[in-house]
This record gives C-alpha cells, structure tokens and sequence, in this order.
C-alpha cells in the first residue's frame, strides 16, 4: 500500500428521514482541526435521496466540500447498499482518514466498510490527534482514543501501516464548527450504480420510536442522580426539578448498574458524553469516568454531603449538603417563581 497517495479527513454524514444527524455536523468540526493539522481537506459524505439542500448545509457547518451520491435504494439504510457505496467512494478518491459517528447506523456500517477496503477500525471514540510517527518523522498518524476495560482505561490506538485510518466517535464528544450560509458551497454529484443484488432485504414499514423522555444528548438541562440517591423510588424528585427546568434527568453508572435508571440514561465513558447548558449532579462523587462524560457541560452545579467529592472539582457552583433537602428547596423556590411570572 503506497500510504502517500490517500489525502483527505472524510466525515460519513448520516442522514434519517432526509435529515442529516446531529453527529455529522459535530464530526465535521473536529475534521476540520485534523484536516488543519494534516494540510489537507474535509469532506462530508452523503447518501440518500433528492436530498441537496441538506448536502448544502454540510458545506454550510464547514465542510470543504460534500460528495453526494443520489440513489433510490439510498433513500432508508440498508447495510448492503450504503456499505456498497461507502466502500466505492472510498476506493475512488482515497482518503487518509474516515470518521463515522458511533451510532446504530455508524456500528453497523463502519466495520464492514473496513473490511472491504483492508484497513483497521477503532470504534467508540472519544478523542481524535494527530501525531508523528515513531518510525518516520514525514509520517502522520491519526491517534484514536476510547474506553477500555469497561471505562477503566483509556487506549490510544494507531493505524499506522493501512490507510484510510477509520473511527466511529461518539455523540456529543466533538464541538460542531460555526455554521453560515456565507460558507461556500461544493458539491460533487457523485454517479453510482448499486447492483440490484445489494438489495437483499425489504423494508415493509418505518416504526418510529416515540421516547416518554428526551435523548439526554439533546437536552439543554439534564439533573443528573447517582448512588446518593439511595433508590429508584427517589428520581420522581429530579424528574420534577427537570421538568420545572425545561430538562430531563440523567444518571452515573452506579445508578444504572443498580437498575434505577435505564441505560440510555446513563452519562460518562460507558455511557453518553452530554454538553447541556446546565448539569445538575445531585449525588455523585465525580469518579473519573463520570466527569469524562460531562465535564463540558456550560455551567455545572453539584449537590453532594461530601465536600471531598471529586464533583466540586469541575463544578461552577458547590452545593454541601443533603440532596434530599435541598432539591425540594429548589423545587419550591422555583414553583414561586412560577407563580410570580404569572401573576
């Protein structure tokens, strides 16, 4: 493999319902500082249907340019022909690095593209650099970090001798760019024809699941409960203060593995990485791995009888004290305010 010829950070833009995902505009964010880093350009890729002003938006978000492949079996994901048009686009314009998000979609696809273009794939990461290689000084590699051994760890992974250097990165780890319409567009139509053997399932019917709760990764308030809070029978309490908030609650892993809160709750390194405007932490000691996941939140307010807790240590405001007095105060105080403002 002549490693000098492949050139360029490409972003997988995944697409539902015609829309383009939340995580695509994220991963193109930190394509662009790879990019920056490596001398070279970010290109978002599309597949679907009549879908060319969501193709513009890509260059919109940063984007140098987009490469959108228009097809009727494009227009749902199915494995076979997204894979089939991945890998074809890859081969064509070879690009040095690839980045899908880690998602239902990007799980299901990125490993398969790997394997058809004959390179390695680190999946569920959380942070993206660029380094010299060991060996040659000219050589840059991407350095991709992720969980291990169950969150304990952190492991830098290389791809040093295959290319292109492939990784799924979680949602709501990267910092989407700045978006204008004042960016220029550039757009390459690209032709494929997916042979009808790629088609080897039938969608019947798209069932759309309806959710009781927000995504935690689209929340702008999240009240967040751990092992401090001594039960499920205790979250109606947070569910209460979320709700008076405009928010949602969330949980540490201790409070998932102790099944008070289901999984797709849970905040940190084996969880969600979540960047709301206000994080209200009502019970957590701050344990490594939690912080990981939260710790880019706007402004952080921590509850906790432990003034010790490594919490404080990346909160804006500290609160020392009994989580199961003080957030009934703030439900209280905020219900008068309620009241007041209609009034």
């Amino acid at each position: 493999m002549n490693i000098s010829e492949y050139k360029g950070v490409f972003v997988f833009a995944e697409q539902r319902d015609r829309k383009v995902q939340k995580v695509a505009f994220e991963l193109i964010g930190k394509g662009r500082e790879l990019a920056k880093e490596l001398n070279t350009t970010v290109t978002a890729v599309l597949l679907g249907k009549d879908m060319k002003d969501e193709a513009k938006k890509l260059c919109y978000a940063g984007a140098d340019a987009c490469i959108y492949a228009d097809d009727e079996l494009l227009d749902l994901y199915m494995t076979e022909p997204y894979v089939y048009a991945l890998n074809k686009i890859i081969t064509d314009k070879k690009p040095e690095v690839v980045l899908f998000g880690a998602t239902a979609i990007g799980r299901d696809m990125a490993p398969r593209v790997s394997a058809r273009v004959h390179t390695g794939l680190t999946a569920d990461c959380t942070g993206l650099a660029i380094e010299k290689d060991d060996t040659d000084a000219d050589k840059l590699n991407l350095m991709m970090t992720r969980p291990a051994f169950g969150g304990n760890i952190m492991a830098t992974i290389a791809c040093p001798n295959h290319r292109p250097q492939m990784a799924t990165v979680r949602p709501g780890v990267m910092k989407a760019a700045k978006f204008s319409e004042q960016n220029p567009v550039n757009i390459e139509e690209y032709k494929i024809d997916i042979p009808k053997k790629c088609k080897n399932v039938e969608i019947l019917d798209v069932i759309p699941i309806i959710q009781q709760r927000m995504n935690i990764e689209d929340a702008k308030v999240l009240v967040s409960g751990g092992r401090g809070m001594h039960g499920p029978e205790n979250y109606p309490m947070l569910e209460e203060l979320a709700n008076l908030l405009g928010g949602t609650i969330s949980a540490s892993r201790a409070a998932v593995d102790a099944g008070w809160v289901p999984k797709d709750r849970q905040v940190g390194q084996t969880g969600k990485t979540v960047r709301p405007n206000l994080y209200i932490a009502c019970g957590i000691s701050g344990a490594i791995q939690h912080l990981a996941g939260m710790e880019e939140s706007e402004f952080i307010i921590a509850i906790n009888k432990d003034d010790t807790a490594p919490i404080f240590d990346v909160a804006d405001v500290g609160i020392v004290g009994d989580v199961f007095k003080v957030v009934p105060l703030l439900i209280d105080e905020l219900k008068k305010e309620r009241v007041s403002e209609n009034k």
